[in-house]
């Protein structure tokens, strides 16, 4: 009907955002990074809640500052799963991951 009318239809009509992504082919980075983006604000509630700060995190990994800014860039998504775990063991919490 709407070539019938001469109206030019939009190819992402009726599809979600996520669609979009995966066809522009930026849906891996995008969702990594707000993953990250989530695991870096949990972290940071968690150490105002602890009152802990960056210095006696590092301290209690044993690492570096440049080393823990780098865990906590949201925009830095390559961290192993030991990483977490030990960050979340170092502010009082638990490392819970899940397959949707």
């Amino acid at each position: 009907m709407a070539k019938q009318l001469g109206i030019t239809m939009n190819k992402y009509t009726g599809s979600n955002f996520d669609e979009f992504m995966k066809e522009d082919g930026t849906y891996e980075d995008v969702t990594a990074k707000a993953h990250k983006r989530l695991h870096s604000n949990q972290i940071s509630d968690a150490m105002k809640r602890g009152s802990i700060t960056k210095q006696q995190l590092v301290d209690k990994l044993q690492t570096s500052r440049s080393q823990l800014d780098r865990l906590l860039d949201p925009d830095k998504t390559s961290i192993t799963l030991e990483s977490l775990e030990r960050i979340a063991l170092a502010v009082g919490g638990q490392l819970r991951i899940e397959l949707a």
